[in-house]
This record gives structure tokens, sequence and C-alpha cells, in this order.
């Protein structure tokens, strides 16, 4: 991160969980740097999102969540 200010935001974002896997989670709850457009994500939605991926159906090679809070 570039230190700027980050503000709160939704996004959609791919995770790669295989060599041939990809699990997209939609409205993602993120905090995205202003500046260079990096994103974060608070302690607790990182944990559901590693829920989330554990979810993932292992053999899919496109699996995608919508991300509820």
């Amino acid at each position: 991160m570039c230190g700027a200010e980050l503000t709160k935001g939704i996004t959609d974002l791919p995770f790669k969980t295989g060599p041939t896997s990809i699990v997209i989670l939609k409205e993602l709850p993120v905090l995205q740097c202003g500046n260079c457009g990096e994103f974060l994500m608070d302690d607790p939605v990182m944990e559901r999102v590693e829920n989330l991926l554990d979810q993932a159906a292992k053999s899919a090679e496109l699996e995608i969540f919508r991300y509820a809070a």
C-alpha cells in the first residue's frame, strides 16, 4: 500500500484456488486505496472469504459465490 486514504467499497474479486480452479466472490466489502487502487479486507471479511473458498468444489474450474454479510 502506498499509504493514501482507504475508502469502503464493494467489488467482485477472483481467487485462484488450484492449478485450474478459480472462485469469483461477488459484492465483496473491501477497503480501497484512493491513490493506487489496491484492496484490503477487514479480518472478519477475510475469515468469511476463507470459509467460502473452503466450500468451493475442488473439481470445479469456475465457481461464483455472492458474499452475503
